[in-house]
Formats: structure tokens, sequence, C-alpha cells
């Protein structure tokens, strides 16, 4: 591909030509950088950079805009807030960098994010970054512009990785983390310098703040080929850094029909799960079930296709999303098993409790990462649940009304996390060698609950309270105590199972149960 770019810019889109290709950016993106460009006065000199700038250039939908300028960082992103009604947050004062956030009518928001420019000017500031693939800027006031010092865009056409420089990595090792993330996704080659480069600075990692590991983690985890990215940084020997607790996995043997050790099985699940997202989105692409377990995932699950994908997408947190936490999860449901692997005399390999101690340990790593309170309990639900569904499964009969309630007033909204979880469970278990009834029956428990959480909440999940503590305390002459809240928890359980359906029936029936209690 020729270095040599033109480029023209009309009212309603930006056209690229790079060699003999052409490229299109969409209305809407060029339209936004439109509306930034005259939010601003003529003499601040903006430069959109990076990723989008690459983005752009493979064709791929953007949502995130990275902008630099040779100026007051914190003011140009405060006064586009202003100008484009968004919600603005200096994200490092020191280092002069703001960001705005643009939600939009339909839920979909772009974030951008403005930061001073580091050197003297763009070529500068383009050579002191990761990869040549993100050093390119496009200048909203020069248009026909686009500057590529390094031949960013060559090495873009050839599918290749490279280190702007020698010490690229050196003077950032969270890059480390970045390089991978951007080679699994987009299936491009490590060239064997930027290779070396990586292992060299590994041990700088130790002086990575927290935050900042965490969040390009949890860019790996929102990534395509988040399996793959996992896998390529433990060969490396970085995830002994980000995560350390898996790499006790490693060699620790399962029976069958395990067809993997806990390592192995684990990354199988991390992509089955990516699979059975694929298969259950919103734009379902009929490539995406490969094999027979995700085409029946497809047929009986496919119902709620919208829910899945809305749920998956919401966002937890201000800066992850659920699909995200899903997937952390899912590295940790078995990371209990090295601490509880016991051996029968018969022979046969036990993990009792593995998912009580796994719990703990995701727990303690949500913890470290600084999440909120609210992801770690998130996260310690999955895990400590996550078997679940598979154990109803293995019953004759489908999941009482009982059963279903039961799973939801321990997971709440993690049971549909936890369901998801299990089909990819399952899947990385027996691998090829999967019976077809198994599957079946896997899948039919996990539609019952699905169904009960989407369709029939006020039955099976949440149903309205026929009676309260104080009327349970004026009618049965009881004493406020632990034995009121059971006694509300069995008249729910007996509602749910249509044993009773109105206020005088529960009474009668909290009766019963004291009185039994009382025996006791």
């Amino acid at each position: 591909m020729q270095r040599r770019v033109r480029q023209v810019f009309t009212h309603r889109l930006i056209f690229i030509k790079v060699g003999s290709e052409n490229m299109i950016f969409p209305d809407d993106i060029t339209a936004l950088l439109e509306r930034v460009r005259q939010a601003l006065p003529d003499d601040v000199r903006l430069y959109l950079v990076g990723g989008p700038v690459r983005d752009l250039l493979l064709g791929r939908r953007i949502h995130d805009l990275d902008f630099v300028l040779a100026g007051d960082a914190l003011k140009v992103g405060r006064l586009t807030a202003n100008a484009l009604q968004g919600a603005y947050y200096p994200l490092d004062a020191e280092r002069e960098t703001a960001r705005v956030i643009l939600i939009h009518p339909d839920g979909h928001r772009d974030v951008l994010d403005f930061a001073a420019m580091r050197g003297d000017d763009i070529e500068a500031d383009l050579r002191a970054r990761d990869f040549t693939i993100n050093a390119m800027a496009l200048p909203l006031n020069e248009p026909r512009k686009l500057i590529d010092p390094l031949g960013g865009a060559a090495d873009l056409h050839k599918g290749i990785l490279r280190a702007c420089s020698s010490q690229s990595l050196q003077d950032d090792p969270v890059r480390i983390l970045r390089g991978v993330r951007l080679a699994s996704s987009f299936g491009f080659k490590i060239t064997p310098e930027t290779r070396s480069q990586m292992r060299t600075a590994l041990p700088e990692l130790q002086r990575v703040s927290v935050e900042r590991l965490r969040d390009e983690l949890f860019r790996i985890l929102g990534s395509k080929q988040a399996a793959l990215s996992i896998r390529v940084l433990s060969v490396l020997g970085a995830l002994q850094y980000v995560l350390p607790e898996l790499e006790a996995l490693k060699g620790v043997t399962q029976p069958p029909p395990h067809q993997a050790d806990v390592w192995d099985h684990t990354l199988l699940v991390l992509q089955r799960l990516e699979a059975v997202f694929a298969v259950l989105a919103r734009e379902f692409n009929e490539k995406s079930a490969e094999s027979m377990a995700l085409a029946q995932t497809t047929y009986r699950l496919g119902r709620y296709r919208e829910q899945i994908s809305a749920y998956l997408d919401s966002w937890f947190s201000p800066d992850r999303t659920r699909r995200e936490l899903l997937l952390l999860a899912a590295l940790y449901h078995d990371a209990g098993k090295p601490q509880t692997r016991t051996i029968e005399p018969d022979g046969r390999i036990r993990f009792f409790e593995h998912d009580q101690v796994g719990a703990e340990l995701v727990a303690q790593r949500a913890r470290e990462l600084r999440l909120s309170n609210a992801e770690v309990d998130h996260l310690e639900l999955i895990v400590r649940h996550h078997m679940r569904p598979l154990l109803l499964s293995t019953h004759e009969k489908m999941p009482s009304a009982r059963a279903v309630y039961r799973f939801f007033r321990d997971t709440g909204p993690a049971g549909v996390d936890i369901c998801l979880l299990s089909l990819a469970d399952v899947m990385g278990t027996y691998g090829a060698a999967l019976p077809h009834d198994t599957w079946g029956k896997h899948v039919d428990v996990v539609r019952a609950l699905l169904e009960a959480w989407w369709e029939h909440a006020e039955q099976q999940v949440n149903p309205p309270p026929l009676v309260n503590g104080n009327d349970l305390m004026k009618a049965l002459d009881l004493e406020p105590g632990p034995h009121i809240g059971e006694l509300i928890e069995a008249v729910r359980e007996a509602q749910v199972s249509g044993l009773v359906e109105n206020s005088e029936q529960a009474l009668e029936y909290a009766r019963q149960v004291a009185s039994r209690l009382s025996n006791v």
C-alpha cells in the first residue's frame, strides 16, 4: 500500500483514498466531528487521533473519539460539553485529560476524550504512542490531510502490529495488554521485535497502577476474541500481573466428563460464552451457530434475543457492562478447584465447595481491582451459584415453580448471567463429546428459568406479597424475631407453587407452618 493518502471532506461524509482502496466514514461520525469543530474557536487546532482513526480506516463502527490539541484540553473539553449538551468529566487534571459523554435518545452514547499534546507538535505526539496503527491523526481544520509519520496505514493493510519505537513498551508497560488485545481482536500478527519488547517490559507491569491494569483488562473483556487475548497474556507471562489466581488452574486435572484441565477448561468456557453471545445477539448471523449445540441454543432461546442483548449491553457501572463482568466471572468460575481438589480412595477426583471458594477469590480480586461494592457482590453471586442450572438439569423432571423461585430469590438479576454461563460451562466440559440429550435437557432448564424471569416474573420470581410481618404477628399472636421472616418466605414459596392464592389462605398456611415449627 502506498503511504500517500488523498482525502476529501464533504458536508456529509469523509472520503479517503489509500492506495487503490476507497474508504468512506459514516455520516453520523462525520456529522459529530463537524459539530465538535464548530463548537470551538477557529484558533484551536484539534486532531482526531489513535484508535478512532484506525477503526474508521478499517470500516469499524466507533463511539469513542480521542482528540489531542496544543492547549488547554480541560477547557476545550468543557466548551465541547456545553455546546453539545454532554456530561463533562476531568479524567486527569494533572495530565490535562477530559472526557465528554453524549447520550443519545436511542440509548447509545459517544465518548469524547480530550488530551494535551505530548511533544512540540502532532508528529512528536504520534511518535510517542504505542503502536504504528494507533499513530495516525486527522486534523479537523485540515480535513484533506491524514498524518501518518510511521506508516500505520501500511501496517494496517499488512495486518501487523508494530511498536512505534524500541522504548514504547518500556515507557508504558500497560501497552503490553493493549497490544495483545489489538492483535487478537483484529487477527494481526505481532512483529518479532515487538514480541521481544513485550517480554522485556513484563516486570515493569508491577509499577502500573491497579486502576490502569483494570481498565485495560476490561477493554480486553469487552473486545472480540477475549479468550484468545487471555491465552496470549498467559503465554507471554503477563497474566500473573493482572489475574494472578488463574495461574494455579494450570495442570489441575479433572475427572470425566471433563476433557481438559481446569485452565484449558476455563478458556474453553470463555470461548463458548463468546459464542453464546454471538448466537443470541440482536443481529444474529447464522454462521455464528457453527455447532449443533449452538444451533439448538439459537432455536430454543432465540425468543429472548432482544432481552439478552439489552441485558448484556447495559452498563452495570459507568465504566463496565454486564457482558464484561460476566466474562470476568467466567474466568473465576472454577478458580476454587485447585484449593478444593481431593482424591477419593476409589481414585475419583472431587472439588467439594469449589464454587464457594471461587466466589471468595473473585470477590477478593474484584476488590483489589477497585471495583464497586455492587460489582463485587454481582461477581460473587455468579461464581457462587454457577452450578445451580446444571444441578437442576440433572433431575428427571423440569424445575418446579418452587425451585425456580428459590433460584432467583438467591441470585436476582445475576440469575440471567448464571444461565448463560452454565450453557458455556456444559459445552466447555464435554467438548465434541457433548451428548444430545444432556444438552437438550440443560437448554430446556435454562429456557424455563429465563421464561420465568422475563415472562412470568409476577407469578414465579417476585409475587406480590399476600401478608406482611405485622399481619402474621397480629393474627398468630407472635413476637418479633427471625421466625417472622421465615414464615413470610414459606408463604411466598407456597404462593408460587399455587398452594395459597389470597391473604386468608396465606394466614392459614402460615399458622400451619408455625405450628409445625413449634413442635420441632
